[in-house]
């Protein structure tokens, strides 16, 4: 194949499903990173995502080269406190990728957890899935584990399960159901499918409740189970085309 950049190549793929497929990011994400000049193909400053590539081509992001897109694979991964969902924080704080082994290739997150929020997430060496799954259109469901300071009651609750709009932000059903309650603080069990940013923290503040507490400890399929703090496992591949059947029957995996 020729070193000059292919706009037409018969077999090859666009330049932003093979940074994604690569693990670098999701397919918008390359988007922008190739409007700011952030691409090279075979020594060519990419301006645009128009170019197709195969892996013979030679790209190259921030400096760095980049190799064929592997098979993809999904990681679960056991989340505390304290440490940021980012490959890198300005501000020096510790980030999830500060606690993974260095055998662990490179993985983008599904979504995120704030810095205060624990429990599982999931990563994965394909930003094609990582988009896929963030989706609310997959239908599936996140679960929690929170405790709040305040007076839980089944009006609050009713609130939370027929959606609620707070500080402009519309939030869709909520299932809260109430698992203990000690004084002023109380453990919730709660279901959503949206997943907007502090979602759970924020209805919850929308009905007078504070959070104090946050876990995640299930995302669709997977759950957390008795992983110990920090630790990842890998997904199976038999368990996960098993799981996400919808992803790699639409050939976007590869």
């Amino acid at each position: 194949m020729s070193k000059d950049i292919q706009q037409d190549a018969p077999k090859g793929e666009r330049i932003a499903k093979f940074m994604a497929r690569a693990g670098l990011c999701s397919r918008r994400e390359a988007e922008r990173w190739i409007e700011k000049g952030r691409v090279q193909v075979n020594g060519q400053k990419l301006t645009s995502p128009a170019c197709v590539v195969t892996d013979k081509d030679e790209v190259i992001v921030d400096g760095k080269k980049i190799g064929a897109a592997q098979d993809t694979r999904l990681f679960m991964f056991h989340k505390t406190t304290g440490v940021i969902t980012s490959n890198k924080d300005p501000e020096g704080r510790p980030t999830i990728f500060d606690r993974l082994p260095d055998n662990i290739p490179r993985l983008v997150t599904v979504g995120r957890l704030d810095m205060n929020t624990e429990g599982l997430l999931l990563l994965t060496n394909d930003g094609e899935l990582s988009r896929y799954l963030e989706l609310p259109a997959t239908g599936w469901k996140r679960k929690y584990r929170v405790r709040v300071h305040g007076r839980v009651d089944d009006k609050k609750l009713a609130i939370l399960k027929k959606g609620l709009t707070h500080e402009g932000v519309r939030y869709k059903p909520i299932i809260a159901e109430l698992e203990s309650q000690n004084g002023t603080n109380s453990w919730l069990s709660v279901t959503l499918t949206e997943g907007k940013n502090r979602e759970v923290r924020r209805a919850m503040d929308a009905v007078g409740l504070t959070v104090n507490r946050l876990i995640r400890v299930s995302y669709g399929p997977f759950n957390l189970g008795n992983m110990p703090k920090n630790a990842i496992e890998e997904v199976k591949p038999s368990v996960m085309k098993q799981q996400i059947p919808a992803y790699f029957k639409s050939g976007k995996s590869g």
